[in-house]
């Protein structure tokens, strides 16, 4: 392993103990002076952007990218808006490290708080996407993580500059400490860093599924994240046609090149006539490519619709992330519901229904992180969520799930408060009895 590797980690770790401690208005005041220098540094921002479109150009006439990175890695003075009001937005969140999350009183005098604190190190590795860096450094920032930063090689250029403008930023801020942010930019690194489970305590790896598979398996660091984006929308018997192919439309053609966008459309055979053939005239019309069931094929080519093409069973379990999208009829909302949890990838899934008590089962069975009601499975984001910007989205079911902010960057410590008390007076035969009582305390106003 390369010395400055282990180096920087060690250093980041360091620093992570003196950013814990860090007060809100400092955190902040840091924060404000990153959205300050993305505006006053645009101009750096866009021509290192623009020199890894050039590289991801050439390749992706190798074949070696696709057309879904490289949309994700192109950076223009809307997306640096975009970055620029995340971080803000972090500004108002609430800073949730030394929370008291529980108050209990195991005997008079002697007073157990539960509080939140920072998870410590944690490591970031993604493709593409340079406002990865931004939206990420400011949670990690305010939630009093340090955090090593590896992004793909084919955004080199735009993580550099962008890395570097924030963290002149944070550490030009008064009572900031130095080193907590790092950057690492070679693919021999991430092995090393899935190496160094000593000192990271947390990784967050955003790509493809194969990219975040592989870190799985490849280190004992713990892991937060999803290995697809798999999503459905179920048209059930029961929709509101206007609804149902605004949202449809919305969920694949707004933005296909990302996790939340559907792949599959499932459709009750009740409401197939007359919601079918417009909504696919609408996505043929924006370009998607549909891959259909026998029975949804046969009711399109009867309607004269083309071009189609025939879905196969290795459809049913794959991301596209473009404009590509396969449709199947279905009998019933239970059908829908076992074909979503055999095949989604538990990220979002929707349905489109005017009745309560399909909605109510289909909340209730559909094993997703986020479920959604008449509207576009595009709202699973961490910014949309109100989390100010977004750390990834995991489709773990321990720790965070869902869209992840803030809330999944904080674990909590154990503090006892006590007089002089020892075990020994609470065992044996004369043994005093715990009282174990809660308390509406908060840790803050002990003095």
């Amino acid at each position: 392993m390369a010395n400055d590797i282990k180096t920087k980690v060690v250093k980041a770790k360091k620093a992570s103990i003196e950013l814990s401690s860090v007060s809100t208005e400092i955190k902040n005041r840091a924060i404000e002076a990153m959205a300050e220098a993305l505006d006053e540094e645009r101009k750096a921002i866009l021509d290192a952007n623009s020199k890894d479109l050039e590289f991801a150009a050439e390749l992706k006439k190798k074949g070696k990218l696709t057309q879904a990175l490289v949309d994700r890695l192109k950076v223009s003075d809307s997306k640096i808006d975009g970055m620029i009001a995340g971080i803000r937005d972090v500004i108002k969140l609430k800073d949730p490290v030394g929370d008291t999350l529980s108050t209990l009183e195991l005997d008079k005098d002697l007073i157990l708080y539960q509080v939140s604190c920072p998870i410590g190190l944690i490591g970031v590795i993604f493709e593409s996407r340079p406002d990865v860096v931004p939206q990420v450094m400011s949670l990690c920032l305010k939630s009093g993580n340090a955090t090593i930063f590896k992004g793909g090689s084919e955004a080199r250029e735009s993580n550099r500059t962008i890395f570097e403008i924030l963290v002149k930023a944070i550490e030009s801020t008064d009572g900031m400490p130095e080193g907590a942010f790092q950057l690492m930019e070679t693919r021999e690194e991430i092995m090393d860093l899935l190496s160094l489970d000593a000192y990271v305590d947390l990784l967050i790896p955003r790509g493809s599924n194969e990219f975040v598979k592989f870190i799985q398996e490849n280190t004992k660091i713990p892991v937060l994240g999803h290995t697809s984006g798999i999503c459905h929308i179920y048209v059930d018997e029961y929709a509101d046609l206007d609804t149902a192919w605004k949202v449809c439309f919305d969920a694949k053609v707004q933005y296909p090149a990302v996790c939340n966008a559907i792949e599959t459309l499932l459709i009750n055979r009740g409401i197939a006539d007359a919601f079918l053939p417009k909504m696919a005239e609408m996505y043929i019309g924006a370009g998607v490519e549909l891959r259909c069931d026998e029975d949804s094929y046969a009711l399109l080519a009867k309607r004269g619709l083309s071009p189609l093409a025939k879905a196969t069973e290795e459809d049913w379990s794959l991301e596209y992330n473009d404009l590509i999208l396969s449709i199947k009829l279905v009998d019933a909302i239970k059908e829908a519901i076992d074909h979503i949890n055999t095949f989604g990838s538990h990220h979002t899934d929707g349905i489109i229904t005017e009745n309560v008590s399909r909605r109510k089962e289909f909340i209730g069975f559909v094993d997703s992180s986020s479920v959604m009601v008449n509207a576009s499975t595009r709202f699973a984001d961490g910014y949309r969520y109100g989390k100010g910007a977004e750390v990834g989205i995991s489709t773990n079911k321990i720790h965070s799930r869902g869209p992840v902010g803030m809330e999944g960057l904080l674990i909590y410590k154990y503090i006892l408060m006590g007089k002089g008390q020892i075990v020994a007076d609470y065992v044996g035969d004369n043994a005093k009895p715990y009282t174990h009582r809660k308390l509406d305390l908060k840790f803050e106003d002990v003095n």
